[in-house]
């Protein structure tokens, strides 16, 4: 890797415009006021987007740590359903979002790629960021997870790829969009389209299918950060044309409890591989709902 790259250590004043955010003074009017806009737009529809977060500068240098670790992503092509499942379930009809696979195409650059004191893993893991973003959530507290792979990771799309249709298992996502495709590679979502007590299989199968109804297209620029609730929304990013250039996202994981470790079979399909550290909790896992995933 750059030399540059693994010297460096940065502020957080050096990579969040920390004049329109100020994180390290919460009793101030415009945190407050951030904190308020972020909170009423995720009790509207489960996404908040804090707009120009990271500045010019820093962006840059959070594009050049991507390019440089881009080796070490873990690419992988399957059909899949919006649960991550990959084979026909005979207890569903075949027309069900069961039984309705697309095309994911995508790749994710490890946890363990990111040294400490780079710029992506300073701004994941500064305390004012997560302090910020529990109030935002409005929770207590926030910690980054403790996943070795899936704690800072960065999603890639290079040209023709796609993420399709999905649920998350987490309860939110928080990640920075750093590079833009030039055509395609659009984050879309359909709002709280299913809750603990209902699926909502028929709508999720319209939109599988191409329907619209209740289809947001966000609009997302380089530096914004986005917090999203995906347990409950299901969310894609399109296809980047194949004449485009790459789309690069760096996401930041964390969890309300300390030391949590991701499952075998998301981590398997993301990362391609697990460590000793996802087979030992998952022998210890308790689900905290019933939905299918």
């Amino acid at each position: 890797m750059n030399g540059t790259t693994m010297t460096a250590r940065y502020g957080l004043g050096d990579l969040i415009d920390v004049d329109r955010y100020p994180f390290d003074q919460p009793d101030s009017a415009a945190y407050r006021a951030a904190v308020d806009a972020a909170r009423a737009q995720l009790r509207t529809d489960g996404c908040a987007v804090i707009k120009d977060l990271i500045r010019p500068a820093a962006l840059s240098i959070l594009s050049s740590e991507i390019v440089e670790r881009k080796p070490t992503t873990h690419y992988s092509t399957q059909t899949m359903n919006p649960y991550f499942h990959t084979e026909h379930n005979p207890d569903y009809p075949d027309r069900h979002p069961v039984n309705t696979f697309l095309e994911r195409s995508s790749g994710f650059i490890p946890g363990d790629s990111w040294e400490s004191g780079c710029a992506t893993d300073v701004i994941f893991r500064a305390p004012e960021l997560t302090r910020f973003l529990a109030a935002c959530l409005e929770i207590r507290r926030l910690h980054c997870y403790a996943d070795p792979l899936a704690g800072l990771t960065a999603n890639i799309l290079d040209p023709g790829q796609q993420f399709t249709w999905h649920f998350d298992t987490n309860d939110f996502a928080v990640t920075v969009l750093v590079d833009e495709a030039d055509e395609g590679g659009l984050f879309e979502y359909v709002p709280n389209i299913r809750n603990a007590d209902d699926e909502g299989f028929d709508h999720i199968q319209d939109v599988l299918e191409g329907g619209r109804d209740g289809v947001v297209t966000l609009d997302l620029r380089p530096g914004d950060l986005q917090i999203f609730r995906g347990r409950y929304s299901l969310h894609r990013v399109s296809r980047v044309a194949a004449d485009s250039v790459p789309r690069h996202a760096a996401i930041f994981a964390y969890t309300e409890q300390p030391g949590v470790i991701g499952r075998v079979v998301r981590t398997r399909q993301l990362f391609g591989r697990v460590l000793p550290e996802h087979e030992a909790a998952e022998r210890e896992r308790v689900r905290s709902d019933t939905l299918l995933d």
